[in-house]
C-alpha cells in the first residue's frame, strides 16, 4: 500500500486488494446486523463499538442523536416518496438528487486521476475497484433483463438502458486493461497474476 510498504512488503496487486475488500465487506454486514439488532436500545452504539472490536470508541462521543435524525430524516423522506409518487415518477433518473451526486463523485474522481497521472501507486488496488465495478454492471444487466421481463419497462428503454451499461461495460474493460499494462510494465510479468 501507498505510503505503508516497506523493503520486505511488496506492493499489493489487485488480488490482495480483493481480499482486503472482501473482509472489509464482512464487517460492513456485519456492522449492518449489529445496527438492525441493537437500533433502539440505548446503549446502541457501545454494544456495536463493543462487538466490533472499536474499543478507541467506547469513551468517545456517543453518536446516538446525530443517528438518530438521520433515521428520521430516511423516514420523513419515505412519507414524502409515498405523497409525492405522481409527481416523482415523471422524474427521470437523471434529474435524481443522487443520480447528480454520482455523476459530481465521479467527475471529481475523473480530474483527480487526471491530476496525479502516473504518480498512481495503487494500481493493483484500481483493478480490484474496476472489477467489482465490472461485476456490478453484470448485476444490473442481469436487473434490467428482469425488469423487462416483469413489463416494469418498455422494450424502447431497455434497448435504452442495456446500450448505456455495456458502454460504461466496455470503458471498465478498457481501464481494466491499460492498469494490468502498466503493473507489468512497472512490476514484470512475476508480479501478476492472471
Amino acid at each position: 500500500m501507498a505510503g505503508y510498504e516497506s523493503e520486505s512488503e511488496p506492493m499489493w496487486d489487485e488480488y490482495d486488494w480483493e481480499r482486503f475488500l472482501q473482509q472489509q465487506d464482512h464487517k460492513t454486514e456485519k456492522y449492518m446486523q449489529l445496527l438492525e439488532t441493537y437500533l433502539d436500545d440505548p446503549q446502541r452504539d457501545e454494544i456495536i463499538a463493543r462487538e466490533m472490536g472499536w474499543t478507541q470508541l467506547l469513551d468517545a462521543k456517543d453518536w446516538s442523536a446525530e443517528v438518530d435524525a438521520l433515521l428520521d430524516e430516511d423516514a420523513n423522506e419515505e412519507d414524502d416518496f409515498g405523497m409525492d409518487k405522481a409527481a416523482r415518477s415523471a422524474e427521470t433518473f437523471e434529474e435524481h438528487n443522487l443520480y447528480r451526486a454520482a455523476f459530481a463523485l465521479t467527475i471529481w474522481i475523473d480530474q483527480l486521476f487526471d491530476q496525479t497521472g502516473d504518480t498512481i501507486d495503487e494500481i493493483g488496488m484500481t483493478i480490484a475497484y474496476l472489477k467489482r465495478a465490472l461485476k456490478a454492471i453484470t448485476i444490473s444487466m442481469d436487473a434490467a433483463a428482469q425488469l423487462l421481463s416483469e413489463k416494469l419497462i418498455t422494450p424502447a428503454q431497455y434497448s435504452v438502458l442495456q446500450q448505456r451499461l455495456f458502454q460504461v461495460r466496455d470503458g471498465i474493460i478498457t481501464l481494466m486493461g491499460e492498469y494490468r499494462g502498466e503493473w507489468r510494465r512497472r512490476f514484470g510479468s512475476e508480479g501478476f497474476r492472471s
